[in-house]
């Protein structure tokens, strides 16, 4: 830009001198002079308007550059979050409520151990009780899929596979994988004729938990009558579900059973 400004003050300056007269030798030397400046000039503008070509080029590169990098990552995330569905597509909800029995299961690496939502509400529930005088506890919670495995073999073992169905879950076809279930008390029939056992009956849904499989429901919930055991689905949903009388399935007309 300097050189441009610099070639036309001396052009300016020989129009001057040209105009103020001079022998014909002179004025043609003049003019020569003036030829050369006016492609010097020419010159400079050329370069200066390459350097600009360049640079708007240099900068257009960047910016794709910068354009592609934004796409390729957005391709990632969305990606990521794609792969995320696919490793639940098999884990079944239904209005937000996770589903879990003989039908629907949860896969091998579901490890979400004991939901501390469910764990707090169950804490404030026995404190509740205990100012009753009631003594309530959790004698079981959170197991993995492994832990499942061990247990129903155990069982299948020592009172065949068709008396284990009735009171213990396949693996990967428990609540307890879901962090959400509890046992409390002894489990076993004897709780049955507590005290806690009536009341547990009566309030727990106030906390957010169900009596996941009651007395006559065997043939819905595949399951025999467990009144330790229970779920935890928020206290609005608990609500609704004891205030219908029915089970999870009945209430939202599932199944459940193995498929062999």
């Amino acid at each position: 830009m300097k050189k441009v400004v610099l070639a036309f003050l001396l052009l300016s300056i020989l129009l001057v001198t040209c105009s103020c007269g001079g022998n014909t030798t002179k004025k043609q030397s003049d003019l020569s002079d003036l030829q050369s400046i006016q492609s010097a000039a020419n010159s400079s503008l050329s370069s200066s308007s390459e350097i600009s070509s360049s640079t708007v080029s240099s900068q257009s590169a960047v910016s794709s550059k910068q354009q592609s990098s934004s796409e390729n990552a957005a391709a990632d995330a969305n990606a990521t979050v794609n792969n995320v569905k696919s490793e639940n597509k098999n884990i079944k909800y239904i209005n937000g409520i996770l589903i879990v029995n003989k039908t629907y299961g949860l896969p091998k690496d579901y490890n979400p151990g004991v939901d501390p939502t469910a764990l707090s509400a169950a804490k404030k529930m026995f404190a509740d009780a205990a100012k009753e005088g009631l003594d309530l506890y959790i004698s079981s919670s959170f197991r993995s899929y492994s832990r499942q495995n061990t247990l129903y073999n155990n069982y299948a073992a020592q009172d065949g596979k068709a008396a284990a169905d009735r009171y213990s879950a396949r693996p990967g076809y428990s609540e307890h994988q879901t962090g959400l279930a509890f046992d409390l008390n002894s489990v076993d029939s004897s709780f049955e004729n507590t005290k806690e056992c009536a009341w547990v009956a009566k309030n727990c849904y106030k906390y957010g938990f169900i009596i996941r499989y009651p007395k006559g429901k065997e043939s819905i919930t595949g399951y025999m009558y467990e009144p330790w055991h229970i779920r935890y689905l928020g206290v609005d949903n608990a609500k609704m579900i004891y205030n219908s009388g029915k089970t999870i399935e009945e209430y939202f007309n599932i199944t459940s059973s193995y498929a062999n």
